[in-house]
């Protein structure tokens, strides 16, 4: 995967790694060793040594001095205390950009929303999800609040590590076009109670998929 417009090596490894945590290509508990990496990604050992000391800020994975790094495995535990902030932060977000969306915003939720569909009736399961993630982030971005925006940065890969593998697809459609019918309406009420509901699905839904890998890891 080659350089995007203005990225460094290092934000690229980093983006590559991340993107293979999130996804699930790179399992939990897996060995990520600098020179492995970086004869694997055709770069130095620097801009792995790099992205791996982001990805352990972001809270994917667990640095160990004087060996190797792991993909951070995370128990049902760790993903219903995720839960619990994400809900709290998304429906801060949530309240905002109901008073506050522009129209220009509020149609780019609902061409992601669009995007999640078509991806969902083509069996693209790996792109709905990545798409859903985008939908979140989209309206976050309609409170055009930065304090918000700043803390949600400090978890949203832990988010998208833990709740990215949703198997229910046609729920979450459902429930992201309920929420855009209700940001048109600028009720924030119903916002909030539709997203805690559909996140508090998610995180259950989360939960089973993260206990049933511990079960077969062990």
């Amino acid at each position: 995967m080659g350089l995007g417009p203005g990225e460094l090596e290092s934000e690229r490894v980093t983006r590559v790694l991340r993107d293979d945590i999130v996804l699930g290509r790179r399992l939990p508990n897996s060995r990520l060793v600098e020179r492995d990496l970086a004869a694997e990604l055709s770069v130095s050992r620097l801009p792995v040594r790099e992205a791996i000391r982001r990805l352990n800020v972001e809270g994917i994975v667990l640095s160990r001095p004087r060996t190797w790094a792991v993909v951070r495995d995370f128990t049902a535990h760790d993903v219903r205390e995720l839960g619990v902030v994400r809900i709290a932060i998304e429906n801060a977000a949530f309240a905002v950009a109901a008073e506050n969306w522009e129209p220009d915003g509020l149609a780019g939720v609902a061409a992601l929303l669009e995007e999640e569909e078509t991806a969902a009736e083509s069996g693209d399961v790996v792109q709905t999800n990545l798409t859903s993630g985008r939908f979140h982030r989209a309206v976050i971005e309609l409170s055009v609040n930065q304090m918000i925006t700043e803390v949600m940065s400090v978890f949203e890969t832990r988010f998208r590590r833990a709740f990215g593998r949703n198997a229910d697809l046609g729920a979450h459609i459902g429930a992201h076009r309920a929420i855009i019918e209700a940001l048109a309406e600028r009720d924030a009420a119903r916002v909030c109670e539709l997203n805690r509901a559909h996140l508090q699905a998610a995180c259950d839904e989360a939960v089973m998929l993260w206990d049933e890998g511990a079960t077969t890891a062990g």
